[in-house]
């Protein structure tokens, strides 16, 4: 019997590896009261309806485009999500609805496996939900960081016609926030010169589906150090299911 629903809202689904990892997160550890669910809403406002529909839920996780529009839909709000500005996830309790940032410590403790000082300063390719998680550990870390946007506000983002060879050569960590590359649309990138990127950079790219998207295939042809949100994903979906069954995140 199912006593416990849990979830990924966002729209598209059809590349999430969420579903699978929790199926298989249960099965290994015997759990046969809960049940994970890819639940597509292609409005925000749909949210409502979702939970009324569905009054077992526990938790939810947020993605790609909801983690910034999801916040006025809920309670309250964890003080490393209101620091960072973006949830993605929830946690039903108590008759309210709690939002957390699991993507913070999720790319921090990824990022940390092969960043090293040399990797600085960094670009930030995207200003959506998930890239303000990744801003706000770059400035835990004290790396200086610019944000590539198509429509850059304000001096800390730039465009994309601004990443000239001297500048993506300038700077040697590169980060994609944006889903370009994504399953099914494995031959997109990001539109820099990657002739510029050198041994020197360390490029990730917040996308696991393609494992090598297009983005690091061409910065691992130049040399650089690669890593994709393989890592990233496994973190934040712990921490969410820690949230979930104690209501605590980790330092």
């Amino acid at each position: 019997m199912i006593n416990r629903a849990f979830g990924l809202i966002g729209y598209p689904l059809t590349h999430s590896f969420s579903a699978h990892y929790f199926a298989n997160k249960f099965l290994q550890a015997g759990i046969t009261d809960a049940q994970y669910s890819l639940f597509p809403l292609d409005r925000i406002d749909q949210f409502l309806d979702l939970i009324q529909a569905n009054g077992n839920l526990v938790g939810l996780n947020v993605t790609i485009p909801y983690k910034e529009a999801i916040i006025p839909y809920l309670d309250e709000l964890d003080p490393g999500a209101a620091k960072i500005g973006a949830c993605n996830c929830i946690h039903f309790t108590k008759g309210k609805r709690i939002g957390y940032n699991t993507d913070a410590i999720g790319f921090k403790q990824s990022l940390e496996l092969h960043w090293q000082p040399l990797h600085s300063p960094a670009l930030v390719f995207g200003t959506g939900g998930a890239s303000k998680a990744v801003c706000y550990v770059l400035r835990q870390l004290g790396v200086p960081y610019l944000q590539v946007s198509r429509q850059p506000v304000g001096a800390s983002q730039v465009s994309y016609a601004d990443c000239t060879h001297a500048f993506i050569e300038r700077h040697r960590l590169l980060i994609n926030t944006t889903p370009l590359g994504t399953f099914p649309h494995t031959e997109q990138g990001v539109d820099i010169p990657y002739e510029a990127i050198t041994p020197h950079h360390y490029c990730y790219d917040l996308v696991y589906n393609p494992a090598q998207t297009y983005f690091l295939r061409r910065a691992s042809q130049q040399g650089a150090v690669t890593k994709n949100g393989s890592d990233m994903l496994v973190i934040q979906a712990e921490e969410s299911w820690k949230i979930w069954n104690s209501g605590t995140i980790s330092g």
